[in-house]
């Protein structure tokens, strides 16, 4: 594996298909490829990555979406239904709430949007 002073090595799995169409379910991705490179530069990001940000958004959807609570009970039956859901969820966490840390919408804290997005907006993108 590739090394440097000043940069760190790096694998990056790549996967396979996730989506079973022959017993039309979702299956475990396999990986087909294993990638190493090399990361070079000091980056000041690099100190604050942590898992932290992705467990909270994790857990936001499992309790915003009855999809990933339990496998019985609301679940997907096509992987099409499952994409728009998530879509959904995420267009309104974004764009029509206004989180209590901000006082604004993320959209709005970006500068992606002027306003809070009402139901219609976003039934109107469909």
């Amino acid at each position: 594996m590739p090394t440097s002073p000043t940069g760190s090595s790096r694998l990056t799995y790549l996967t396979g298909q996730a989506y079973n169409t022959s017993m039309n379910k979702l299956s475990t991705a396999e990986r087909t490829q294993i990638v190493a490179a090399l990361v070079e530069g000091n980056s000041i990001r690099a100190t604050c990555v942590s898992t932290s940000f992705v467990e909270r958004q994790n857990l936001t959807m499992r309790m915003g979406m009855r999809r990933f609570t339990r496998l019985t009970n609301g679940f997907s039956k096509k992987v099409e239904n499952l994409e728009a859901a998530v879509e959904l969820h995420f267009v309104h966490y974004n764009f029509a709430r206004v989180h209590q840390t901000l006082r604004v919408t993320p959209a709005m804290q970006a500068g992606l949007a002027d306003h809070v997005w009402t139901i219609e907006e976003i039934v109107d993108l469909i």
